[in-house]
């Protein structure tokens, strides 16, 4: 089998997902209905919540939850070999990313519009709350101030990605103003974006930029980290219909077509010039350094088979635009679906792409391998060979592919950290408005980005506890999908054995992580020992309350079945914005 065949499955079981079992969730399981009155309309603010339209909103989610980590998980997990990646990462989209993005963005919106951390006061119970809204806090931590380094290590390695990326912001603002304020025609707009983002990808790479050292009295690192911070900061204030919105939109879209030149260029390719993989299936001769499949597979690729994040992000921003309920299938299910094709693109990128067996040991003597630039590599080489683009355009392609894809998750982290410490500032009697919150967000993560020196390596610091506590959070936000399943009589189980698996696999790999964090005397990293031992306790406390809560709720009266209909439905559901 050769990287075309495991392109055109891969394809299959997704559109299997969506068009099939996404139906049967949608309908079946979650009933959506249209005639129900979302957050988006109930609330609408003109800042937060606003009804969009779906092509519109699922770009904004998809290009939200997406970020680098797709794309790096998968990266790093084929050093075990193909296949196990290619079977975690389509079944995992399948049957469990899609169950749980969709689950928590119907949750969310049937509680007008709350966050996953304020459904569990509701589910589970207030002390459980407050665990959860610090492992989400904690989570979004580690991807604010990881992703600010990734960008600027792309924009330092990759420097003809910096005009197209930075001009995507004037092309957003320009997009959110023609579609809201002018009502232009939203595919006229869309295809005028996406040339102007290309005839950037054009330019960048004409007109490579790299930034005098020092820069207004400024090492370069320092610079761009400081100007992402500056740029989260104010697209988390300004109205989402202004620039994140359509920022994350257009990304999308382009992100989508630079998928296709991916996957068309693997089809000619392997077609026509014999490209195969270079790495094993299966690696029997893994570097030492390498820690076992079971259960590190399952956490070193989350986003691209199911991921916590993606509930933050669903709960969190999503639910309060999501205009018609039944929008949530294409944004929810259809979002994971094409984070999964990112996930196997860059599987297919870094097996498939690198130019020899001699090469691909190279990248993969250890398990610290550079993802990102791993996925340009070979996608890169890809692309040369099947559609004859020079190399130096189709590196340019992909690293400002994957610099979107880190800055719009970057910039929504911080949109959503700052609604979690508000939600925290509620908890304990103090209001925080949405300038102060931003604030303290701003000064928390940029202190922890720097707090190894003015690289930034700082931000990288609590990162190796990411996979575990992402994968946590996603049991977390499935067991209050499974309670509000469980009192409406409905098939729970669709939520509660993905919830079972990923627990399993998500605390072993905690429980090994702390035999990693402890080697004894000097070298013992207390900080993420005693991080993760926090985590640990705060994902069996959550668990335990969760179980008791599932268990009472199948002993309660079945709720009734528009309970949560009430006031909430109207005889005429607005139009959307078109």
């Amino acid at each position: 089998m050769d990287s075309v065949f495991l392109l055109l499955i891969g394809l299959a079981i997704f559109s299997f997902g969506y068009f099939v079992y996404s139906k049967y969730l949608g309908s079946k399981v979650l009933r959506l209905n249209a005639a129900f009155r979302t957050p988006a309309h109930e609330k609408n603010d003109g800042i937060d919540h606003v009804p969009t339209n779906k092509f519109v909103l699922w770009g904004h989610h998809f290009t939200s939850v997406a970020g680098a980590a797709p794309i790096v998980g998968p990266a790093i997990a084929v050093i075990w070999g193909w296949l196990p990646a290619f079977l975690w990462v389509t079944i995992g989209t399948v049957f469990f990313a899609g169950m749980h993005d969709l689950g928590a963005l119907w949750a969310s919106e049937r509680n007008k519009g709350r966050s996953i951390g304020a459904l569990a006061a509701r589910y589970i119970g207030r002390r459980g709350s407050y665990v959860f809204l610090l492992v989400i806090a904690l989570l979004l931590l580690m991807v604010i101030a990881a992703f600010a380094v990734v960008i600027k290590n792309l924009l330092m390695a990759n420097p003809s990605a910096v005009i197209p990326a930075w001009g995507a912001i004037p092309v957003a603002i320009l997009i959110g103003l023609a579609v809201y304020k002018l009502r232009w025609n939203l595919a006229a707009v869309t295809v005028v974006g996406v040339v102007a983002l290309y005839a950037l990808i054009f330019v960048g790479d004409s007109f490579p930029v790299v930034l005098p050292d020092p820069i207004l009295g400024m090492a370069p690192e320092t610079f761009w980290i400081l100007a992402l911070f500056v740029y989260a900061g104010i697209a988390s204030l300004l109205p989402v219909w202004l620039l994140l919105q359509p920022r994350d939109y257009i990304n999308g879209v382009q992100l989508f077509i630079g998928l296709a030149i991916l996957f068309i260029g693997t089809i000619v390719a392997g077609l026509f010039f014999g490209n195969g993989f270079v790495a094993p299936m299966i690696n029997d001769a893994v570097p030492a350094d390498t820690p076992g499949i079971w259960p590190l597979l399952f956490v070193t690729i989350a986003c691209g088979a199911i991921s916590g994040f993606h509930g933050a992000v669903a709960s969190g921003t999503t639910s309060k635009q999501l205009d018609k309920e039944p929008d949530a299938r294409f944004v929810g299910y259809f979002g994971a679906v094409g984070e999964g094709m990112l996930a196997l693109g860059a599987i297919i990128a870094t097996t498939a792409g690198i130019q020899s067996v001699a090469r691909w040991n190279e990248i993969y003597s250890t398990f610290s391998v550079d993802g990102v630039n791993a996925f340009v590599e070979g996608g890169g080489r890809i692309v040369e060979i099947g559609l004859g683009l020079p190399q130096s355009l189709a590196a340019t392609v992909l690293a400002t592919m994957a610099v979107l894809f880190a800055a719009t998750t970057m910039d929504t982290g911080v949109r959503l950290l700052r609604f979690v410490f508000q939600e925290a500032g509620e908890i304990i009697g103090v209001k925080l408005n949405t300038v102060v919150s931003t604030v303290i967000v701003l000064v928390v993560c940029v202190a922890l980005v720097f707090s190894q020196g003015i690289d930034g390596s700082g931000g990288l610091t609590i990162w190796p506890l990411f996979g575990t506590t992402n994968q946590l959070l996603a049991a977390l936000t499935l067991i209050i999908v499974s309670i509000m399943l469980i009192r409406k009589r409905r098939n729970y189980y669709v939520a509660v054995l993905p919830l079972v698996f990923v627990f399993i696999a998500a605390f072993w790999a905690a429980i090994l992580q702390v035999g990693t964090f402890w080697n004894g005397g000097e070298e013992t990293n207390w900080l993420l020992l005693v991080l993760d031992v926090i985590i640990i306790i705060a994902a069996v406390w959550v668990a335990v309350e969760g179980i008791t809560a599932m268990r009472r709720a199948t002993k309660e009266p079945a709720e009734n079945e528009d309970a949560d209909l009430t006031d909430h439905v109207t005889g005429v559901v607005p139009t959307a914005t078109k």
